[in-house]
């Protein structure tokens, strides 16, 4: 079932990230994302780089990248089918906000060691650790 969009985007302030965040928003589109900066990908290529994903559940998280014109999908008239992804400019437009996320998540990971208190929200980074990361151009 397809999601509501925002229509207009001067609704309050917080809205475009809203707007932003609602495009990226599925369990696996970011990590989607992230896998196509390296380039085009067929989607067996994809399923092996998510080992966790289902067929369905990548097929719909797909569809939704394609349908928000972040990602292009490439249909080869062949037998078996092939079928290419890649990003399209305003999904490679993304590569920074993605590589923040890396680098956030690389240094809480790191300072934490273990990734399950990022998951879980704790608080328990120290500030100089998030200076440091801040000053390593996230």
């Amino acid at each position: 079932m397809p999601r509501m969009r925002h229509r207009r985007l001067d609704c309050s302030p917080g809205c475009v990230v809203e707007a932003t965040l609602s495009l990226i928003d599925g369990k696996w589109k970011g990590v989607v994302l992230y896998h196509l900066l390296d380039g085009t990908l067929r989607f067996n290529e994809l399923r092996r780089r998510l080992p966790n994903v289902t067929q369905r559940m990548l097929t719909n998280q797909l569809r939704e990248l394609e349908t928000d014109g972040l990602i292009a999908r490439k249909v080869y008239a062949e037998v078996p089918p092939k079928v290419e992804y890649s990003l399209t400019a305003r999904g490679r437009s993304l590569e920074p906000v993605m590589a923040a996320l890396k680098a956030w998540g690389d240094a809480h990971i790191a300072l934490t060691g273990n990734p399950s208190t990022v998951a879980s929200g704790r608080d328990d980074v120290p500030s100089s650790a998030l200076d440091a990361a801040r000053a390593g151009g996230v």
